[in-house]
């Protein structure tokens, strides 16, 4: 059975052309279009389409207003598209936390190489998207697995002071399975960094965690999403006036500092030098044409396996492909530690997936349960 999209955008011109886009994919029929939020909200509740590509910026409800009202009656998977500005970026992110799952750049060349690329990622994403529509799901402000009773923090609130964020749920030996009794017993291994790789429905995952350390958190992160340039410097401050950590879009030359976490900046390369005891990010421009993500989650692990060895927990979250395989082998290799997420709490089972096809996984974790994981096995607790 195909794939149902309804399309949204006041411009008749890019209607036209992401239907012809979606056309080319027999798997793929677009049901509608709708030139304002109103009349998606509408077309949504009477059509019920596995899929909705959303403008943000359109008349008599924008895209933001449409995706909260939809999302309040029923689920649907909704790819918002966005300029490629800091306001772009501001608004893309307002309305992941509406309840919007991913986000493309309406210009798609800055999402490919060519025009066949670009069309063909937008044709990946909406499938991808489309086998997520659960029962029950929401989207970035939302509990991403039914497992856990505790609502992620919305971008909107800074996470309660009070909570104890050292605090740990009780939880099955199988740390796939829901929580009830037992408790999560740390390696015993030492770190020096963490680094999380992630991609499609990597914004909410990467919220969910970076929101729930303290702030003492003892090691460095390196964050590694693929987005676009003009995003990562608003999604880095974001994250920062929400978590208690310090968060910042990586500079060349930044000295890794424990209780900093390092956003690789949209299309360049973020690499780690030196030595265990001080080591450095180098960001680099990159032109090759071999090199499909930028930044690359392959290049950075692969860097740090290099530099920290077998003091490394990397952590592999949801995501298209499988970038960080290769660079979490090397790591593997060097006697590190390599984390990946569950299907059932991922939007795109793809880049874990090829973690644990390849037999590099040693833990497999929920989302909800990577944040108070993470810091019980760093501090031996």
């Amino acid at each position: 059975m195909a794939i149902k999209v309804l399309v949204v955008d006041d411009s008749s011109f890019f209607r036209r052309r992401l239907t012809e886009i979606l056309a080319k994919d027999g798997d793929i029929e677009v049901i509608d279009t709708a030139n304002n939020g109103r009349e998606a909200v509408d077309k949504a509740l009477a059509l019920k389409p596995d899929v909705i590509t959303m403008d943000v910026e359109m008349p008599v409800l924008d895209g933001i207003s449409a995706v909260r009202e939809i999302m309040q009656q029923q689920r649907i998977p909704i790819l918002m598209f966005s300029s490629l500005t800091h306001e772009g970026a501001k608004a893309t992110f307002d309305a992941l936390e509406a309840g919007a799952v991913d986000f493309l750049p309406k210009k798609f060349e800055d999402i490919a190489r060519d025009k066949d690329e670009a069309g063909q990622l937008l044709r990946d994403r909406v499938k991808a998207v489309a086998r997520k529509r659960q029962p029950g799901r929401t989207g970035f402000s939302s509990t991403i697995a039914a497992r856990t009773e505790t609502p992620a923090p919305r971008l909107s609130e800074r996470p309660a002071l009070t909570r104890t964020a050292f605090e740990r749920p009780k939880l099955s030996d199988r740390v796939t399975a829901p929580a009830r009794s037992g408790t999560f017993h740390a390696s015993g291994k030492s770190y020096k960094l963490v680094a999380i790789g992630t991609s499609t429905g990597g914004p909410v995952a990467l919220q969910r965690i970076i929101t729930a350390l303290p702030a003492n958190f003892p090691l460095p992160i390196v964050l590694i999403q693929h987005m676009p340039a003009a995003f990562t410097g608003a999604f880095a401050q974001r994250l920062n006036s929400l978590a208690k950590v310090e968060v910042r879009e990586a500079v060349d030359n930044d000295v890794l500092r424990p209780g900093v976490a390092y956003l690789a900046p949209g299309g360049k390369q973020m690499l780690i030098e030196g030595n265990d005891r001080e080591a450095r990010l180098r960001i680099k421009e990159d032109d090759s044409p071999r090199i499909t993500f930028k930044p690359s989650v392959d290049i950075t692990f692969a860097t740090a396996a290099k530099v920290y060895s077998d003091k490394v927990l990397a952590i592999v979250l949801t995501g298209m492909g499988a970038d960080g395989r290769e660079g979490a082998r090397l790591l593997k290799q060097s006697g590190a530690r390599i984390w990946a997420q569950d299907e059932a709490s991922c939007v795109v089972y793809g880049m874990p997936q090829a973690i644990a096809a390849a037999g590099l996984m040693d833990v497999e974790v929920s989302l909800n349960e990577v944040a108070t994981r993470l810091i019980t096995e760093v501090t031996h607790g």
